[in-house]
């Protein structure tokens, strides 16, 4: 019975690999959990290495930023230039002069990985590729990227072109967390540009993990000579979320592999914990010189943490407070919680207001003042 007991125990502890075993093809590879950030697994992540249409990520992020800031709508139609329909390697075969929606170019870059349709969009945004690819190095520096630098909007091969699986997983991160309509279009497995024309064009995703690993809805594949086969795969089942980056692998077969494979370790191995659901009143504050004494400070998301599978762990919390001034509106952010394990910060959510409050006018200070006096609260 003590044998059995102790097999069953044994099971029961996450199996570790080394970078060998899981994606021994692979120069290098991540994988994460997003809201965290938590490093799951981890080969050669800081390594320089040719990283291939991931680069287009990162003009992703740009493009959705446009859209956000409403600089450029979806439905704007883009003339392509010379320039962009001459691009080689993937293509959506856009033609000098052609006119395409901002939304339908989008869907060449995020499904087919069309270098024509990312040149196309970075000279409707910053006027020239050069300019582009400017603003993409100082997004570089805004996400603290130590180990990108790009010469080209498109990933194609070029001498100091570079980035890392580490820095690759930031990109995807930004790009989930706060840029999450990349999903609709990551998560095309099919579809068609050029609709209503002679010269429909089928899109089919490069990613095929979309198809055949389920939870899988991004993000974007790569291949050049330099960078071999590359692939940034996001995939979410029962409320977690991981990050799996896989460069320099020898073909499509044995990078898809590989991801599975450590996408499949992370499932097996991690799980994201609920502590408190989205909404739920963590604690409340005193105002004074406001229309309501106490303000309720609420989550804005679900508050959870990421565990080893049996991992049943005991967490403390800490509250921040920003610098609070009325008038507050509801959902105004008024500070953040942490959650602490043995000290260390393991997870982080804000904290909004569920309500309006306002100032009060000089008489309604007046009459506080007095009713304060008349029941002896000073």
């Amino acid at each position: 019975m003590k044998k059995v007991i102790f097999l069953f125990l044994f099971l029961l502890i996450p199996f570790k690999v080394s970078a060998e075993e899981l994606i021994p093809n692979a120069t290098s590879g991540i994988l994460i959990e997003p809201t965290t950030g938590k490093i799951i697994f981890e080969k050669e992540k800081d390594k320089k290495v040719s990283i291939a249409s991931l680069t287009k990520m990162v003009g992703q992020i740009i493009i959705l930023e446009e859209v956000e800031k409403g600089k450029i709508k979806w439905n704007d139609i883009v003339t392509v230039s010379s320039n962009a329909s001459s691009m080689g390697g993937s293509q959506i075969y856009l033609e000098d002069g052609e006119k395409m929606s901002v939304e339908d170019l989008m869907k060449g870059v995020s499904v087919a990985s069309g270098n024509d349709a990312i040149v196309a969009l970075a000279e409707y945004i910053s006027g020239t590729e050069d300019k582009f690819v400017k603003r993409m190095n100082k997004k570089v520096k805004e996400l603290n990227l130590k180990n990108t630098h790009f010469k080209n909007c498109t990933g194609l091969d070029e001498e100091g072109h570079y980035s890392s699986a580490y820095d690759m997983s930031i990109v995807a991160r930004d790009l989930i967390l706060n840029h999450s309509e990349i999903l609709r279009f990551s998560s095309i497995y099919e579809d068609y540009l050029r609709q209503d024309t002679d010269n429909k064009f089928w899109l089919v995703n490069t990613n095929k993990l979309i198809s055949q690993y389920e939870g899988t809805d991004g993000l974007k594949t790569g291949h050049t000579d330099d960078a071999g086969y590359c692939l940034a795969a996001t995939t979410k089942r029962n409320n977690l979320r991981l990050i799996a980056i896989v460069l320099g692998e020898d073909n499509s077969k044995v990078r898809n592999k590989e991801t599975i494979d450590l996408l499949d370790y992370g499932f097996n191995n991690v799980k994201s914990k609920l502590l408190k659901k989205k909404g739920s009143i963590v604690d409340k504050i005193y105002l004074d010189k406001a229309n309501k004494k106490y303000v309720d400070l609420v989550l804005k998301d679900d508050l959870n943490v990421i565990e080893n599978t049996n991992d049943n762990k005991k967490y403390k919390y800490n509250i921040e407070l920003n610098t609070i001034s009325l008038p507050i509106k509801k959902e105004d952010v008024l500070g953040y919680v942490e959650v602490l394990f043995k000290d260390k910060v393991v997870g982080k959510e804000k904290l909004i207001s569920n309500t309006n409050v306002s100032k009060l006018n000089v008489l309604d200070l007046f009459i506080n003042g007095i009713l304060n006096v008349i029941y002896g609260n000073i």
